[in-house]
């Protein structure tokens, strides 16, 4: 009877450790309340310690000798919590990936922000304009800039298979194969596939993953499996009464129903679900390139590129100095590249090969067998010099780009900027790079840099321009420093 009973205790808290581990979503969000709180209650405290002067006090009534000291502070620190909240950047599906999450932290706290302004002007509120200025705007630096921080401790511990979705992936074969791709070649998707239910059963495994069902057994699958999430890419063998019945399946285990569309590489901004006459009907939004968001991004460059030349001017000094005496030549290379709309510009960079490396490209090229491919970059290129290869793997070299960036010809993110002969190999979809400025810097250069075979970066260069927005531009340029300061394997 004790070994029953034991047993049975010994069951239950495997259950319970299980359902925790599943729930890694919900507890993540309770983690960013606290962060959040403390992010809002550290900004606060620092703007009432340094920038309120000891007399004046942060909020008063129209009668100056009527304050209340610091409880307006204390009221601005719980709406702020509050509009994130009301702002979902907590949401369980939006969390730990994407750019979403930092928009929506933004958002809240801006609408915050109106929210106070309005109240202050209607009831003759005096509320200390460094408030306004100072406190909130460095408040959402921070609050992004932690949510970042949480995300690389996430990342850790996906990485060593905790916080993650055992996933099933249900589809036909070549389906199923195309998403266990996509989720592999995309770090930090939070889901680890372990096990595939497809029809007919081909095979053993599709792409290393088990075959451990077919579309009448799914859900034996799923619990043999041990999963909590299950990705349904389509199948004209599942009609709409199998799909409902699997969801109510799923639904009884709490576990995670995704149904994967076949329009691939569509950012969540452009996506709409509207539901009519019972079926979910998604509209997808074509990218917006035109109009005030390219005036708006075009602003940033050249405020952006302005302040990164007067900081970066000491190092770019250093770096002419080194190239002059490493080796003979002119310390810039310029180099005739294709911009937005097929126009050529001049693409300034510090030289970091020898003088005739143009000549040499050419039968290099041959040599390796890439004289045919688009991303033509030679392998342990022998025409690199020593500083060269310093200032190209922590990427000094494309410093002198930010003056293409103020003059108009680049942007600080976008494509990767290509040469005459590599567009000339260009497919039609392909040619959908030249709708916006080539960049920089972008997500070629935060996904892998030299390591990227052409699929991949034309895939993810695609995807820029398809969901472009500001906010994921930001990100890019986060992941661009770390990337800079840590260059890893993929550079050189």
């Amino acid at each position: 009877m004790k070994k029953a009973e034991t047993r049975a205790r010994t069951a239950a808290r495997v259950v319970r450790a299980r359902r925790s581990s599943r729930d890694w979503p919900r507890l993540y969000g309770r983690g960013l309340v606290v962060t959040d709180a403390l992010v809002i209650l550290l900004t606060l405290a620092i703007f009432r310690a340094a920038v309120v002067p000891p007399e004046p006090i942060v909020l008063t009534w129209p009668d100056p000798d009527d304050s209340w000291g610091w409880f307006p502070l204390v009221i601005v620190g719980a709406l702020w919590l509050a509009f994130l909240t009301m702002a979902e950047s907590r949401e369980r599906h939006i969390v730990g990936n994407g750019s979403t999450e930092y928009r929506r932290v933004v958002n809240g706290s801006v609408m915050m922000l109106a929210v106070l302004i309005a109240v202050a002007f209607f009831f003759r509120l005096e509320v200390q304009r460094a408030l306004f200025l100072i406190a909130i705007p460095v408040g959402i630096g921070l609050l992004v800039l932690s949510r970042w921080g949480m995300r690389q401790w996430l990342r850790r511990q996906q990485s060593a298979d905790k916080y993650v979705y055992r996933t099933v992936v249900m589809a036909e074969p070549e389906n199923a194969a195309h998403v266990i791709e996509s989720i592999r070649r995309t770090h930090g998707t939070g889901f680890d596939v372990v096990g595939v239910v497809t029809s007919g059963r081909p095979s053993e495994s599709i792409r290393g993953v088990p075959v451990i069902g077919g579309f009448g057994n799914v859900i034996e699958a799923f619990d043999i499996a041990d999963a909590d999430t299950l990705i349904i890419a389509g199948s004209d063998e599942i009609d709409p009464r199998a799909m409902r019945r699997i969801g109510w399946e799923i639904a009884d285990r709490d576990a995670n129903m995704v149904v994967a569309p076949a329009l691939t590489d569509v950012a969540g901004p452009r996506i709409h679900a509207t539901p009519a006459a019972g079926l979910p009907f998604i509209h997808i939004e074509y990218p917006q390139l035109e109009g005030g968001k390219r005036f708006f991004k075009r602003t940033f460059d050249m405020i952006g590129s302005a302040l990164l030349i007067a900081l970066a001017s000491p190092i770019m000094l250093i770096t002419a100095m080194a190239i002059k005496a490493d080796s003979s030549g002119p310390v810039f290379y310029r180099q005739v590249r294709i911009g937005r709309g097929g126009r050529e510009f001049g693409m300034i960079k510090f030289r970091s090969m020898s003088q005739d490396a143009d000549d040499q490209l050419a039968s290099l090229l041959d040599l390796q067998g890439k004289s045919d491919q688009p991303l033509s970059k030679v392998v342990d290129d022998p025409r690199i010099t020593p500083v060269g290869r310093f200032i190209r793997k922590h990427s000094i070299d494309e410093l002198p780009q930010l003056f293409n960036v103020l003059l108009g010809h680049m942007s600080l993110v976008g494509p990767r900027p290509q040469r005459d002969h590599e567009v000339a190999l260009y497919d039609d979809d392909a040619h959908r790079r030249l709708l916006v400025k080539p960049g920089m810097s972008g997500l070629w250069q935060v996904s892998g840099r030299s390591s990227l075979d052409w699929e991949d970066a034309l895939r993810l260069d695609l995807y820029y321009v398809e969901n472009w927005s500001f906010v994921q531009d930001l990100h890019i340029l986060l992941r661009t420093v770390k990337a800079v300061v840590a260059p890893g394997a993929t550079a050189h």
